[in-house]
């Protein structure tokens, strides 16, 4: 019998994936079946595992949804088949949304489930917009409303409260101006409609009772949180100074399908918005057979070189399956180009014996610490689309080089949409590229969603392209013509520099 499996209820939290929980993190990274509301980030959609199950049902006004009956029968369906099912809703899963109806659903057919908290726009909005909620003086409370059926609520009640706080009410909101200004609000009693709260193209709408229909008539406003009351006057008090460099700068960055960027970090900490765009799918090789041969000789070779993070991950995790360990490793030397690849390295516990000064394969040849000829050098690499550089030079240089496929690398089938949708809108300012080949995949899906009439220099043409290094700007002016910045160091540390010192002039 299948063993049962479980659902985990968890709010998404106010829009961007900056605000998703650790705990959310872990349950999307572990996902089999992933079944998602409308308005969650799409990047976080990137974070489940390459064969987990997506399934869209959000439901948005005025559009078809999948039936709620449908979405409890889903839930519980995957769940009696054993899998690890992840029910992702926007903002937190109590929080007007319909979750009482799921859980009843589970809890009849004896399913396992939890429930994640997700931080709710309800408290995010106003204090992203520097609006507090609650103030000595002019708020001693807050109700929070839905205004979809305004007719059901007790408009006398609630214009007595110091401060409301409206979700789903842009289209009734002339309804709710109304009904409040009946039963006693101050017809200058200030207004805030908080648009796309926490993303890209977040927008805030000021003014009274009086006159905030008029200033957003004919504006699309959904999805937003209104808030009405004194304490919408505080905005201008508590303004936030933005001292760090890249804030307000939107930044790209292309990677792995399957790998959490690490600079994407480098670059939030320096203010940016980052929105990961992945550009390489990351397999394993179309046979291990040549891999495996050479781990089981592995005691026959001197070094052994890695240029990766994932090279590293596939060689040492293919020496776990056919039954080793590190101690394997014991007489072999080990050479790395790049941080990233010896912090990689470092996870396994172990230490390369050789880094290159300039963190790039081109100084791993001109610096390497013993003569090359006799050596017998392993060299596990990408299966297709890599650098020949190193080879060459390897070889001519008298070692005895032996290239294994460890992974393969591949553009992905499609460019994720919210991403393209940002890049035609031109709410992209900075693209980046850590390797030659997140280039060459990045062009092939511009142009696969370019109408034949168009041009990629048209859709790139207000933003700057920033490279890792030489190599990948060579490509970088092979098929896009520029490089608007290029690290000086070659780590990604060095790229987030570049950026900040570009953006400085």
């Amino acid at each position: 019998m299948t063993d049962k499996g479980k659902v985990y209820l968890v709010g998404a939290g106010v829009g961007d994936i900056a605000y998703l929980t650790i705990r959310g993190k872990e349950l999307l990274t572990s996902a089999e079946v992933l079944i998602y509301d409308a308005l969650v980030d799409a990047q976080l959609l990137n974070l489940t595992p390459p064969d987990c199950l997506k399934l869209d049902v959000g439901k948005r006004g005025g559009k078809a949804s999948t039936p709620q009956d449908k979405i409890n029968q889903l839930l519980v369906s995957y769940c009696l088949q054993g899998k690890q099912v992840v029910r992702l809703k926007s903002g937190d899963p109590l929080i007007f949304g319909r979750a009482i109806e799921e859980i009843s659903a589970l809890q009849a057919a004896d399913c396992n489930f939890e429930l994640v908290p997700g931080i709710s726009s309800v408290l995010a909005a106003p204090l992203l917009a520097n609006i507090p909620l609650t103030d000595r003086e002019l708020s001693s409370c807050f109700a929070v409303c839905s205004g979809h059926q305004p007719e059901l609520l007790n408009w006398k009640a609630l214009a007595a409260i110091d401060t409301l706080v409206i979700l789903m009410g842009t289209r009734t909101l002339p309804e709710i101006v109304t009904r409040l200004l009946q039963f006693g609000k101050e017809d200058n009693e200030p207004v805030a409609i908080i648009r796309n709260c926490s993303q890209i193209g977040q927008e805030i709408f000021w003014g009274t009772l009086t006159d905030i229909v008029k200033k957003t008539e004919g504006i699309s406003l959904s999805p937003a949180v209104i808030i009405i009351g004194k304490v919408v006057a505080y905005s201008d008090r508590i303004k936030q100074k933005i001292s760090l460099p890249l804030a307000d700068k939107r930044i790209l960055v292309t990677r792995a399908a399957e790998q959490s960027s690490k600079f994407t970090t480098l670059l939030q900490q320096q203010g940016a918005t980052a929105i990961e765009m992945p550009a390489l799918v990351i397999t394993p090789p179309s046979s291990w057979i040549d891999l495996d041969r050479e781990i089981e000789n592995i005691a026959s070779f001197d070094w052994l070189i890695l240029t990766s993070a994932n090279g590293v991950n596939y060689f040492l995790e293919r020496l776990k399956t056919l039954g080793k360990d590190i101690r394997a490793l014991a007489g072999v030397k080990i050479a790395v180009v790049g941080k990233k690849t010896a912090a990689t390295l470092e996870k396994y516990s172990l230490k390369p014996d050789f880094i290159p000064p300039n963190f790039v394969a081109d100084s791993l040849v001109e610096a390497f610490p013993e003569t090359l000829p006799g050596k017998k050098i392993l060299f596990p690499r990408v299966e297709t689309g890599g650098r020949e550089i190193l080879v060459k030079e390897l070889t001519s240089g008298g070692a005895n080089l032996v290239e294994v496929a460890a992974y393969q690398s591949r553009c992905p089938d499609k460019m994720d949409s919210s991403v393209w949708q940002r890049l035609q809108q031109q709410q992209i300012d900075v693209i980046t590229f850590a390797s030659s080949k997140t280039v060459s995949n990045f062009v092939q899906l511009v142009e696969q969603e370019l109408a034949t009439d168009n041009n990629i220099q048209d859709i790139l043409n207000q933003v700057a392209l920033a490279s890792i290094g030489p190599q990948t700007s060579k490509t970088c002016y092979e098929l896009l013509k520029r490089v608007d910045i290029e690290a000086t160091e070659y780590t990604l540390e060095g790229l987030t520099d570049a950026i900040v010192q570009y953006f400085g002039n």
